[in-house]
């Protein structure tokens, strides 16, 4: 009889049985409490960054005299202290309803000609093939180094030769001119980490650049596009810097105009209030209604 030997290097190891995975109390424990005190402190930070708002509307709604006398607070125990006059009021103002519109009327093409001129010059940055292309997008990148201040005296010297000075087509301007460097820069990136494949394989079926470009690259680079919009309009409508330099007084933002309100009659709080909150609430709708591809966009760089 011939004993039959077994190597141990080509030896079964032993197999483990399936099933689920004890984990220890502890291990539960320490997760539990973990999330809890994300949770908790997330709630914090939530309560903090809302209770200057609601104290904002609060104060909006009620009158000059319930400010004067106590704080926006007491309106949980006095809720009869709030009403809609001083919106009523602030309708009324011509100063304030010319300079919300001035404020759209700026903001709003700023954004859409920031976007599409940074699209088009992003994706030829990423996919097209001309002479000193690598040298322009370095000249793109350095220009992001470049602060506001630099450029308010030469441009303010130009738009005056120019007839464009203290218009609203001159603040239109110098927001285009200084948001595309750092819009050019993301759209760039982000278009480039389309796989090649796909854009060959639109070519070879034939299409155009400028369809390849409308049809394929701008629904991949929505996610960008949408972070970029916001960024840019949150700067546009925030602004005071710019608008303060080159907007006269038929021309100005809203942030103007409350700082001139400021100036003007002091805390005049029942016009102060409603404005400012009107000023704030628009970017915050804004930021709600493009959220979910904002975040996309945050998340999209991290995974690729």
């Amino acid at each position: 009889m011939s004993a039959t030997v077994t190597d141990p290097a080509v030896a079964k190891e032993p197999q483990v049985p399936a099933g689920p995975v004890r984990r220890r109390p502890g291990g539960r424990l320490g997760r539990r409490l973990g999330s809890g005190v994300v949770q908790a402190f997330l709630v914090v930070i939530g309560l903090v960054w809302v209770t200057p708002l609601a104290g904002l509307l609060l104060s909006s709604l009620r009158s000059p005299e319930d400010n004067a006398s106590s704080g926006w607070w007491s309106t949980f125990t006095s809720p009869g202290q709030l009403s809609f006059d001083n919106y009523a009021e602030l309708l009324g103002n011509a100063g304030i309803t010319q300079a919300f519109w001035n404020t759209v009327l700026i903001s709003v093409p700023a954004t859409t000609l920031v976007i599409a001129i940074a699209a088009l010059a992003g994706y030829a940055f990423a996919w097209l093939e001309f002479p000193g292309r690598d040298w322009l997008f370095l000249l793109v990148v350095a220009l992001l180094v470049v602060p506001v201040q630099v450029g308010l005296l030469p441009v303010a010297k130009l738009f005056g030769q120019l007839g464009l000075f203290g218009t609203i087509p001159g603040v239109v301007l110098f927001h285009v001119a200084y948001g595309l460097p750092f819009a050019i820069f993301l759209l760039r990136n982000y278009f480039a980490d389309i796989p090649r494949e796909m854009l060959e394989a639109a070519r070879m079926d034939g299409g155009s650049e400028w369809r390849i470009f409308t049809r394929l690259v701008l629904p991949v680079g929505r996610p960008a596009i949408a972070s970029l919009a916001i960024f840019q309009f949150l700067w546009v409508w925030n602004d005071m810097l710019v608008a303060l330099l080159f907007a006269d007084s038929s021309s100005q933002p809203l942030t103007v105009e409350l700082q001139s309100q400021v100036r003007q009659f002091g805390s005049n709080i029942d016009v102060l209030a409603p404005g400012a909150f009107l000023s704030l609430i628009v970017p915050v709708v804004v930021f709600f209604a493009f959220q979910r591809h904002f975040v996309q966009g945050v998340m999209a760089g991290s995974v690729k």
